[in-house]
């Protein structure tokens, strides 16, 4: 399961009950964690070293789901309150043993930024030299609390 962080759900709070603007990312930035961070977002260990680097997927309706279902293309008019990645992410080839990814976390930036959701993985993953760690279509998902 995924969640906001602080930094989202402050950005939310003033969008729509401070009449603040929120500009959504162009461009979300997927990291993997080898500790997961507290809804702080920054208290976590994201993976380093080894050629490894955040992946950009652009935010827009041909790369995330609508609520509807896996793979959907149009606006939200599901019930679900989840959306997942259309595409494939797929990570550089990793040059060096970098540790165990146990979570994910999306960014506005490729390196820095803020991290505005973080989850964990299902199932840890080992990071290997010569691996290309990847999440296939519908297997990143954010689900919004109810």
């Amino acid at each position: 399961m995924s969640a906001k962080t602080n930094y989202a759900e402050n950005k939310i709070i003033d969008w729509l009950f401070r009449g603040q603007a929120l500009t959504p990312p162009a461009t979300w930035y997927v990291g993997l964690f080898t500790s997961n961070p507290s809804d702080a977002g920054n208290d976590g260990v994201e993976a380093s070293g080894g050629n490894y680097a955040r992946v950009a997927v652009a935010n827009n309706l041909t790369n995330w789901a609508g609520t509807q279902g896996a793979s959907t293309t149009t606006a939200s008019s599901g019930t679900s309150g989840t959306t997942s990645n259309n595409v494939t992410v797929m990570f550089p080839t990793l040059t060096g043993n970098i540790g165990t990814a146990v979570g994910f976390g999306l960014w506005d930036a490729p390196t820095g930024g803020n991290l505005w959701i973080a989850g964990a993985l299902t199932q840890s993953k080992p990071l290997l030299t010569g691996d290309t760690p990847e999440f296939p279509p519908g297997t990143l998902q954010y689900q919004e609390d109810d």
